[in-house]
């Protein structure tokens, strides 16, 4: 049977599997002008009512002419007779006997395998009873497997054909996602097994994270893994690894352009350091969070060096264009994301005399997800890391991966089909896995990337909307704007949870509610000035030290990059030598890590803040980096200043004693669960937040001072009496005097 890409596949498949259990069928596909043919068989379970294509692969159609290709019917019991006898085990032999094909496919392997293991162990003196318990373990596991994916079947089945209308390419994503799971670690399976029994294990108050570039942090993963002592001793049990596969030197966007998805690169180590470092990290309960970037490939791809080689399956992967009609057609409604250092979304490429679609570097290409060959692909990277111990997987520029003329191409409904078929992906394949979206937008546009409770998406966002306006109450000292994004935040489904942080690799763009402010007399432009020059130390009695990036003249915007150390006032202090100002700062840097354990969600911290770590001005000796001031809070890790957490009155003991004494505190008292009523209350001063969580008959009270001056919280808690849990002191939340930069963790007391 021939059916050509206009056809209705599933239509075709089905009215031909109607007379017949079995057919070869050819599908013929135009791909930029080429003739593919696939060709693929037909099985028919007639007690279930599926279908299952076993794809032999993409053959191009070098001749005009037809070749039929016949295949005698053959029901289950004729296929396992037609099996060589002594790949049967005997005692399976009468099990496989009348089987449909689509069964055989669960049955057989496993037979095989036992079959092979029994050999193996009867000439190393094992049992019969051993042979038999490992087969059982065996069947179990498989299903155990088809369990899942049967669960999920009908619904990644629906989602696939409706984004790609291609039964085949469903096939061969469902095969290979059966061959990662066989290829999983029994530890990891394990670890899948006991985390489905808990689903919601990463919503408790223990988990802390801590972000690092491996070779700023230890060099390579090898020393990353004899770090692991520091980074228990800093309470953390959750470690991401900033981008670390292979990427161009020099044109790597902080390793953000990937080369290849199953490299390390040489410098950081092997994948076996890898594996090796997650198994060591498993042993301590450690989870490991790498980066998956889905949104573009370097220029180096293997997938790009063929495209630029003209060939047109690999262009079919990206966005190319001959002429510059349809690109200016996108750059009418697709906002640029780097407007002064990377304008534009299309570079021409001289050599292939062809545009292809660049939304951030002109060397990293935006992938086709309109392919389905890109999708799976993709997946089978996404599979590959899975399957060598990630536990986490942040999901770079999410909305930007499906492209449509006419919009902006960002968070677009396919995109949210996307990221379903990742979540039951992963269910079927690795259930311990999470995925981690980055999305750098406002709450409305962040919210739909959780899904919904029935189907959900990802399993934790960043919550970057608050993070940018906690740096705005820290300049204006007004915690308005932030008391209202918390409410939004905490009314949200409880089943959402958001990743926590103060700073991260990038830089601070000043994303905030301007409608809100415009209502208080503040414009956008004039605001974003003001930001930048108070965290560069020039406005508003800031004690600041950083620097802008993308800084652009004309619409005056830009972002901001440092330390949490040094935009507390820690740097300006150590510099100026001055004690009064330094216990300030200090102050500040542990007020603010105190609010941010009390947000609703999980805390991260970026490494080296520990310690109070400045900024690294050493960057701009480097003909690399010079140009990305990002840098300026990537330096490295100074072990140096690490070892002095143990001499008591240095910057860095107080600060690392101080995070150490919040840290055990947020995991002893169950009001801290991520799931707990989180809520702000009124305090009439316009720079104490106060926020109250409650879980399970506890309740805790935060009050957070975001001035330098003392001021009082008005706040009138008359239902009994509390204990700060910092200092143990009694204290009745009603009028509560707030020290400058100071803050109060109040439990009630039964």
């Amino acid at each position: 049977m021939f059916f050509s890409a206009a056809d209705n596949y599933s239509a075709g498949y089905t009215k031909c599997c109607k007379k017949m259990k079995g057919c070869t069928a050819f599908f013929v596909l135009f791909v930029q002008g080429q003739v593919l043919k696939r060709k693929v068989f037909v099985l028919y379970n007639r007690d279930s009512l599926k279908i299952k294509k076993i794809d032999e692969g993409l053959v191009m159609a070098k001749k005009k002419g037809r070749k039929s290709t016949k295949r005698q019917k053959m029901t289950g019991a004729d296929r396992t007779k037609a099996m060589p006898q002594d790949k049967v085990p005997s005692e399976s032999r009468a099990d496989t006997e009348g089987k449909a094909p689509s069964e055989l496919k669960a049955v057989i392997p496993v037979r095989e395998a036992a079959a092979k293991r029994e050999e193996s162990l009867k000439e190393a003196g094992s049992t019969t009873a051993d042979v038999s318990e490992e087969k059982i373990e065996r069947v179990g596991d498989e299903e155990l497997y088809r369990d899942r994916f049967n669960r999920h079947f009908e619904e990644l089945k629906w989602l696939y054909i409706e984004l790609y209308g291609n039964d085949s390419m469903f096939a061969e994503l469902c095969d290979n996602m059966e061959r990662f799971y066989g290829e999983r670690k029994e530890s990891l399976k394990q670890l899948d097994r006991e985390r489905e029994a808990a689903p919601e294990w990463y919503k408790k108050n223990d988990l802390l994270g801590m972000m690092f570039y491996i070779d700023n942090f230890a060099g390579n993963m090898k020393g990353v893994e004899e770090k692991l002592d520091y980074i228990e001793k800093c309470n953390v049990n959750y470690i991401h690894l900033m981008p670390f596969l292979e990427t161009p030197e020099g044109r790597s966007d902080g390793g953000y352009a990937v080369s290849d998805f199953r490299k390390v690169q040489e410098k950081l180590g092997t994948m076996e350091d890898l594996e090796s470092l997650t198994s060591a990290c498993h042993e301590k309960k450690i989870n490991v969070c790498m980066d998956f970037v889905m949104n573009h490939t370097s220029e180096d791809h293997e997938w790009a060096r063929r495209a630029r080689q003209g060939d047109g399956e690999y262009m079919s992967r990206f966005f190319f264009y001959d002429n510059y009609t349809i690109p200016e057609m996108y750059e009418r409604t697709v906002p640029q994301v780097f407007p002064t250092t990377a304008p534009g979304n299309f570079t021409w490429l001289e050599d292939v005399r062809h545009y292809v679609m660049t939304s951030f570097y002109p060397y990293q290409w935006d992938l086709n997800y309109k392919n389905p060959r890109v999708f799976n692909e993709m997946m089978y990277n996404f599979l590959f890391l899975a399957n060598k111990g990630i536990d986490i997987i942040r999901i770079d520029a999410v909305p930007y991966i499906w492209k449509e003329l006419g919009t902006q191409c960002r968070n677009l409904k396919q995109v949210h089909t996307i990221v379903r078929m990742m979540r039951i992906i992963s269910e079927v394949v690795c259930p311990s896995v999470l995925l981690l979206g980055e999305v750098v937008m406002e709450p409305e546009k962040v919210v739909p990337y959780f899904g919904t409770v029935e189907k959900p998406e990802c399993h934790m966002l960043y919550n970057v909307t608050t993070m940018a306006t906690t740096w705005h109450s820290v300049a204006t000292r007004n915690v308005k704007l932030l008391k209202q994004q918390l409410d939004i935040v905490n009314n949200l489904p409880k089943e959402y949870v958001f990743l926590n942080y103060l700073r991260c690799h990038d830089d601070i763009g000043w994303g905030l509610d301007y409608g809100s402010l415009m209502c208080d007399g503040i414009g956008e432009r004039s605001h974003k000035k003001y930001l930048n020059d108070y965290f560069q130390g020039y406005a508003g009695s800031s004690n600041s030290r950083g620097e802008l990036y993308n800084s652009d003249p004309v619409s005056g915007d830009a972002r901001f990059c440092g330390t949490t150390a040094s935009m507390c006032g820690i740097e300006k202090a150590g510099f100026e030598q001055n004690e009064e100002a330094m216990d300030k700062a200090i102050r500040f840097d542990l007020m603010l890590h105190a609010y941010m354990f009390m947000q609703s969600g999980i805390p991260v911290l970026y490494s080296g803040d520990e310690i109070a770590q400045v900024n690294d001005y050493t960057y701009k000796e480097d003909p690399l980096k010079a140009e990305d001031s990002r840098y300026i809070h990537r330096g490295k890790m100074r072990w140096d200043l690490a070892a002095k957490i143990e001499e008591d009155g240095s910057v860095e003991s107080r600060v690392f004693s101080g995070l150490d004494l919040l840290e055990k505190l947020r995991k002893r008292e169950k009001a801290f669960m991520s799931n707990a009523d989180t809520w702000t209350i009124d305090t009439w001063d316009e720079s104490v937040l106060c926020i109250g969580r409650y879980y399970e008959g506890e309740k805790i009270i935060g009050l957070f001072n975001f001035n330098e001056y003392d001021h009082m919280a008005w706040i009138n808690e008359t239902d009994g009496d509390y204990v700060d849990l910092v200092s143990g002191e009694m204290m009745k939340p009603v009028g509560v005097k707030v020290p400058g930069y100071g803050f109060y963790y109040l439990k009630k007391v039964e």
